[in-house]
């Protein structure tokens, strides 16, 4: 790939520990990405919005406030709606193995939990873009 992958990384909903988003914020840009960081108490809208503008290739989105089954697919929905359809929705926070086995079926990419290696997310939206960008 010879253009570095944009990512945004947001904090949807009323949740204000952003922490964790920081943390991965850092670890895209360190890893060689184009990171743009909404910040907090971002709405869908605004976080799709946002996707669209910057031409990103992939949205993070960080939820400790256990609103993911919520927020999650109200995000793939505007993205739907809106014709984003070459992004990656994917993310993490204090959500359950069956959680995210739930939101995988309706869409969501593969989300991750606390304590995983930053860097099996950076490959995992590394290896996303780079198959997406073969076709």
């Amino acid at each position: 790939m010879n253009r570095k992958i944009r990512i945004l990384i947001a904090k949807p909903g009323l949740d204000g520990h952003d922490r964790g988003a920081k943390v991965m914020a850092s670890a895209y840009r360190d890893a060689g990405f184009e990171v743009i960081y909404a910040g907090l108490r971002q709405t869908p809208e605004m976080i799709v919005a946002a996707a669209i503008q910057e031409d990103v290739d992939a949205i993070g989105l960080s939820i400790l406030s256990g609103a993911h089954m919520t927020l999650f697919p109200r995000v793939l929905k505007e993205m739907n709606d809106k014709g984003v359809d070459d992004v990656l929705l994917t993310g993490g926070g204090i959500i359950s193995p069956e959680d995210m086995a739930q939101l995988e079926k309706e869409g969501v990419g593969k989300l991750f939990g606390p304590g995983t290696p930053t860097q099996e997310a950076v490959d995992y939206v590394r290896q996303w873009v780079e198959n997406r960008d073969k076709f």
